[in-house]
Formats: C-alpha cells, structure tokens, sequence
C-alpha cells in the first residue's frame, strides 16, 4: 500500500563500484532528497565506497549524514554570515570536518575572523553566472590568505552548466585566472573540484595540467547512473467500474466512457503529478506544454503510473497520498493488491520504502 523503491543491490554497487574506479578523488554528493534514497543511506554508501570527503547541498544537511560518513564534509552552498553556516563553526568537533564554499570577497575576511583555520575553497564564477569569484576577485584574495597562516585553502571549485558541448575550453580560461592567481604555495591552492565534466574531459584536464589534482563532484551519474537498477513500484488500493457519464472524484468529473477507475499509492506528497519547470525551450517543447495544459482542463493527463507496458492517465488530478486513473473499457483490469510500475523523477520523490537487495 506504499510507493516503493526497489533495489537491485548486487548491480547498483557494482555501478558505484565501477563509477568510483573511473573517477580517482571522487567526490560523491549527497544532497536534497538523497536522490530518492535519502541522505544517511547515501552517507553510508560513500562510507562503503570508501572515499575521503563527500559533498551536501546545504549546510542543514551536514547533521544527516555526519554521524554515517567519518571523513570532510564539503558543502556546495556558498558561506554566508548567518543561519546555520555560522552555527557549524561553533562545533569544534566538526568544524575540522567541513569545508566551506567562498564565493564572494567579503565572505572570506568574515569567515577566518570567526575561525582562523577554517578549511574552504574558492569557487570560480563559471557560466552558470550563479555563485563565484570573477577573475579578478580572485586574484584580489591572495593578500587575504597570506595574512591568514592559519586559513586552510582546500582548492579552487567550478560548477560547470549541464548544457551540451565541450567544457575544455572554459575550464582552460577558468585554469589560467586560477594559475594567475598567485596563491599560496600550499597543496590546497592545486586542487580542483569539478562538477559536470564528461570522464573525456576530465583525462585531458589531466594530462594538460599533470601539477594539479582534479576532484570531481558526482551525485545523478553515481547513484542514478544505472536505471536498470532501480524499479519504483505502486500498490492498486481500489477499483471501481464507471459507465459513461458517471460521476467521480473530489470534484465531480464524470467518466468519458465505459471502464474502470484505479485507485492506487502514490500522490503529491510522494511527488506524483509535481513537475519541476522544464528546460525544453523550443517550438516543440513550448507546444507540448500547452497541449498538457489543454489535457489537463479536461483531466485528460497522462500519468506516470503504467499497466502492461502502457502509461494511463489520471482519472483526476493526484491525491495527496494515492491518484485516481482511467482505464478504459477492454484493457486488463489489475486486482487489487498488484504492484503496478511508476515512472518518477528520482529527485523530487519521497517514497514510503526503500527496499534495497
């Protein structure tokens, strides 16, 4: 009666396993809705892959994965001087743990006055023009480390955009501000952390600047990269014949024809039917915005629930714990109590049970 994950854990670990030997300084990430594992049991995972350093999204996520991952903690979200971001700096346990993200000159002052052997990196603005130091900025902080002995420069970050096409050349232009920096001759100042580059892009990087480390940050191609492995799942609560004209549901809709209607798990609080703005910008993608936009006036809207190999459609929009499908009259009506198959965005789900093998 849940919307289930299910693991096929013989080949997702040996998915990590493979991911973690083509990636030397893998930086896994473990950060929102654990990519619908959850955070502890992704803290655990990279604990069992052994590696040295995992990286959160936020800095309220550091208390869910502290007590199961014993090495550093790098948090993406840039340091700021409040919240949560100054808190962690009172624990002195774990503050020799966390590394900071410095995305802004006046930051770095603000930190190291706080904390004198804070451990950081400096991220670079990329063209994802969200958060970093323009060339410029960076330079300009050289002064500032050296007047702080204590301060633990950890390297340099680049988050890099998704879009298509090589990143060699921006991250060669990000390399010569970095090189030009004239930071302190300390290892931290040689290490890169990179995020989104193809496993081609990071061989050349290496062989092109042999004299620095490169760490990649990997969290959708690490946990995600192997679908085979993953099988999301509903349970069928109910169902109910329909004649055409029958009314239904919480707002009344009447059936367009004969059939049946499904009530199964899985609703808005899981994450059914939530969709996230898309990044399909051309005529056809805008096109087929507005004909779901159309379907979904006549509650017409095809759901990620599937039976027998065929996507159905929502009878209504989803519940906040179960949705109401159509199944039209000559298909194959499911008992109840039968698993039927989901198709979720792992990201933005939150599901009841995660069964790994």
């Amino acid at each position: 009666m849940s919307l289930v994950l299910t693991v096929d854990g013989d080949r997702w670990r040996a998915h990590l396993r493979g991911v973690a030997e083509r990636h030397p300084g893998l930086v896994p990430v473990v950060k929102g809705n654990g990519y619908g594992f959850g955070l502890g049991r992704l803290a655990r995972k990279a604990q069992w892959l052994g590696v040295d350093t995992l990286a959160v999204g936020t800095y309220d996520e550091i208390a869910h994965v502290a007590s199961r991952f014993e090495g550093d903690i790098v948090v993406l979200t840039p340091w700021r001087p409040f919240g949560t971001a100054v808190e962690v700096l009172d624990d002195d346990t774990l503050v020799r743990r966390v590394i900071h993200t410095v995305s802004r000159t006046v930051d770095l002052p603000d930190l190291l006055g706080r904390r004198p052997d804070a451990r950081f990196v400096l991220e670079r603005l990329t063209s994802m023009q969200r958060h970093g130091l323009a060339a410029r900025e960076l330079w300009a902080l050289a002064p500032t480390l050296a007047d702080h002995p204590k301060a633990r420069l950890e390297g340099i970050a680049m988050h890099l955009p998704l879009a298509q096409g090589s990143h060699l050349s921006q991250v060669g232009r990000l390399m010569t501000d970095v090189v030009g920096a004239e930071l302190p001759a300390v290892a931290g100042a040689r290490r890169i952390w990179v995020s989104h580059l193809t496993d081609e892009e990071l061989t050349s990087l290496r062989a092109s600047y042999a004299d620095f480390e490169f760490r990649p940050r990997i969290g959708t191609g690490l946990w995600l990269g192997d679908r085979g492995a993953l099988r999301v799942t509903a349970t069928v609560l109910d169902v109910h014949a329909v004649e055409r004209g029958d009314s239904f549901g919480y707002r009344g809709r009447t059936a367009p024809k004969a059939g049946h209607l499904l009530v199964v798990s899985g609703g808005t609080a899981h994450g059914i039917g939530l969709e996230a703005p898309t990044g399909d910008l051309n005529l056809k993608g805008r096109a087929g915005t507005l004909a779901r936009g159309g379907l979904d006036a006549l509650g017409f809207v095809r759901s990620p629930f599937s039976i027998d190999g065929k996507q159905r459609l929502f009878a209504e929009p989803p519940h906040m714990q179960a949705s109401m499908l159509f199944l039209p009259a000559g298909s194959r009506v499911p008992a109840v109590g039968e698993q039927v198959d989901v198709r979720v965005r792992y990201t933005t789900t939150a599901f009841d049970h995660v069964v790994l093998g």
